[in-house]
């Protein structure tokens, strides 16, 4: 079933009689040649581009809760690629190519919207960064903008400019940036990826794993068993769990980051910024409210909820920047778990235990890295070996000191 504007017309027509699910809720087969784990954007792009780009089509992705239930429908819906290093730099760049081309790619509505980002400039020493970080992105085809403070006052006007603790002196801008549906992102995928034959299996929890001869050969299911010739993990904040089945210690604590929406305003935000001096950034989304968040909370957790008083840090951030914020009513909060790395880059790689796969540590990167992600970590099940875009990403780096520092990014574990 495609979607079209005709089909939208003819379905309104006719009562949405005949219309179907997105994708089969498939029951789990007691084997498979490749079994995702975690049925988040990363893992469903990786099924979708296994089928696609691979031709493989025996693969399941299996789902503790729904799909849109996790990290996926708990985010801030921020898509950009103006990161620093050469580790990194091109593999962001990659995945913001494929969002420009994702909903007629699935053939879904995934409303990436290229509003621009700014990154605000307090401080000359900030301004020096950000240039570095500009032409860095330039070199890699992504494209940036160094404004000066009434190139940034043109475009956010509604700003505190008169604060002489936090001056804003200008900006860092990568006009192709955006947003993107977080929700539709995985129901697009999922959708897609189910056309291909591949199974979705909801609402079911992987309890431990499988070993034959040595090598993973599956998982241990709440609803059975499975086998697996691959078995490959996506599951984010949730991946120390899993790998502590394997005898596996990882470089990656968990914490919580929250987000925050506002009532719904009249359009004046026209597209994504972040204080360059506290951790704070904001948009605002097509039913006009204000979309924002800041830093994670300040210990491990492997709950979806936050606490007080990050959210009074966040508030406070706001407030110093964009006075208006006080005068605006907060309507709800969520939370998603993220895996934090030890240098704030992700690990993604054939994993030491034969017959296992290991996509993790995103940190704040997660979702704007979906695209991308799934198809590297397709590639490196596929042909047992890393994309050229994530070489750099093996997991013993953290043992050879080849560690990728992306400053600003990561978690900053040993301040926690």
């Amino acid at each position: 079933m495609r979607y079209s504007l005709f089909k939208v017309l003819k379905d309104g027509l006719t009562g949405n009689r005949h219309l179907t699910p997105a994708w089969r809720d498939a029951a789990p087969k007691p084997a498979y040649d490749i079994v995702i784990v975690g049925g988040g954007g990363h893992g469903l792009a990786t099924a979708y581009y296994l089928a696609k780009e691979h031709g493989l089509r025996n693969i399941a992705v299996v789902e503790k809760g729904w799909i849109g239930g996790g990290n996926a429908g708990r985010n801030t819906t921020i898509i950009r690629s103006n990161y620093l290093l050469p580790g990194n730099e091109p593999f962001y760049e990659w995945s913001m190519k494929l969002w420009e081309g994702l909903e007629q790619e699935l053939n879904y509505n995934v409303m990436v919207s290229q509003r621009g980002i700014i990154n605000l400039i307090h401080s000359d020493a900030q301004r020096d960064a950000y240039a570095r970080r500009g032409n860095a992105m330039i070199l890699n085809g992504a494209g940036a903008r160094l404004l000066s403070r009434d190139e940034v006052r043109e475009r956010l006007s509604f700003l505190d400019y008169e604060n002489s603790r936090f001056p804003i002196k200008g900006g860092l801008q990568q006009p192709r940036a955006g947003t993107a549906r977080h929700d539709a992102v995985v129901w697009g995928y999922a959708r897609a990826a189910s056309d291909l034959g591949v199974d979705i299996i909801q609402n079911c929890e992987v309890l431990d794993f499988l070993f034959e001869d040595g090598r993973v050969a599956g998982v241990k299911t709440s609803r059975g068993d499975i086998k697996a010739k691959k078995t490959a993990l996506a599951v984010a904040g949730s991946t120390t769990r899993l790998t502590s089945k394997l005898g596996l210690r990882l470089p990656i604590e968990s914490y919580v980051l929250q987000a925050f929406i506002s009532e719904g305003l009249k359009p004046f935000m026209h597209g994504v910024f972040t204080f360059g001096a506290g951790h704070f950034y904001c948009s605002q989304s097509d039913k006009g409210e204000l979309v924002f968040g800041g830093d994670i909370d300040g210990y491990n957790s492997y709950a979806q909820r936050g606490n007080l008083p990050v959210m009074e840090d966040v508030f406070e951030g706001g407030m110093a920047l964009m006075p208006l914020l006080g005068r605006i009513r907060f309507l709800r909060q969520w939370a998603g778990l993220c895996d934090m790395s030890m240098d704030g880059s992700p690990i993604m790689c054939v994993g030491p235990v034969p017959g296992f796969y290991l996509n993790a540590g995103w940190n704040y990167g997660g979702f704007k890295a979906t695209p991308a992600s799934g198809w590297c970590f397709a590639h490196t099940i596929a042909r047992d070996e890393a994309h050229p875009l994530t070489k750099a990403w093996r997991l013993d780096r953290f043992r050879t000191g080849h560690v990728i520092d992306e400053k600003g990014v990561g978690a900053q574990p040993n301040l926690h």
